[in-house]
């Protein structure tokens, strides 16, 4: 079973900026990786995606400003968040999927967490104006 901790979730600034990042216990080349959040009173939702070949889907929220890209030689994932916004407010999740392929394609970003195998217990990004 993998294991994600997440780290780097903090209190910023409106335009601020922060970089997540999410160790895993193993090798997780193969895998299909993403972020998540989820404020107070919401649902979970997807932010970005990142299968095991490298591509990448971002949800629209912050397409533009967040970017998701992995190490696999150290079996990181990272989550670069520029010009934040208040409602960027949310803790921020990891999660893993046992398959090469994310399959988010076309489906609501806000039903994409169901795809998902194993999550991190989560990091707390809060923007303050």
């Amino acid at each position: 079973q993998v294991q994600l901790t997440e780290s780097g979730g903090e209190s910023v600034q409106v335009g601020g900026s922060l970089n997540l990042s999410c160790a895993a216990s193993e090798n997780f080349e193969e895998r299909c990786m993403g972020w998540f959040r989820q404020a107070p009173g919401k649902e979970r939702e997807g932010v970005a995606t990142i299968n095991g070949g490298g591509g990448k889907n971002t949800a629209d929220p912050v397409r533009g400003r967040f970017r998701i890209s992995r190490d696999n030689a150290k079996n990181i994932l990272y989550l670069q968040m520029k010009n934040l916004k208040p409602e960027d407010t949310a803790m921020y999740f990891c999660a893993a999927k046992d398959s090469f392929r994310c399959d988010v394609v076309g489906r609501p970003f806000r039903q994409w967490s169901g795809n998902f195998n194993y999550w991190g217990q989560g990091t707390q990004v809060t923007v303050s104006s």
